[in-house]
């Protein structure tokens, strides 16, 4: 097998952890029937911030913590497959996604040397808890995901507190 020094540090890191691992025997089910949705956002720990373990919970992750097909899609497997009664739709407090419209991200991304992106919609939003109530709106309404309680939160990034909008 080929050696890639790109990822040099995290394979030397998953060594040490497969050393350790210890889940290799839970349950594929959300033991506490929950799935979260966040934002990719690297300083979001979303089982830390809900007080759960590995195995606890499905997480799903976006860039703005939007309710997607994808998310959809997924959240229906979860629902009849994975043990989960109850979803959290949780953005945060200053997300990219909701400080400029779609112009300003596909600008920052051809700024930045990337491609055009105009073909890409990247849900951006200008009122966030509206967004919020829209996506968590969209899980209820779906036909397929008609047994599941949900809610819509907003984590401030400076306390570390969740919000309830929905």
């Amino acid at each position: 097998m080929p050696t890639d020094d790109v990822f040099a540090d995290v394979l030397g890191a998953n060594e040490a952890y497969s050393a350790r691992h210890q889940y290799g025997d839970l349950e594929a089910v959300a033991a506490r029937g929950l799935a979260v949705l966040t934002c990719m956002d690297s300083r979001i720990d979303p089982l830390r911030m809900l007080g759960l373990s590995p195995g606890d919970a499905k997480i799903l992750r976006n860039a703005g913590a939007r309710v997607t097909d994808d998310v959809l899609r997924t959240l229906a497997l979860a629902d009849y497959l994975l043990g989960v009664d109850r979803v959290m739709v949780v953005a945060h407090t200053g997300c990219r996604m909701a400080t400029g419209d779609e112009a300003d991200i596909h600008r920052a991304i051809q700024e930045a040397g990337g491609p055009d992106t105009r073909s890409i919609a990247f849900l951006t939003t200008d009122d966030q808890e509206a967004a919020l109530r829209q996506d968590v709106q969209r899980v209820k309404s779906w036909p397929y995901l008609d047994n599941l309680a949900v809610g819509g939160f907003v984590f401030d990034l400076d306390t570390g507190r969740l919000r309830q909008v929905c």
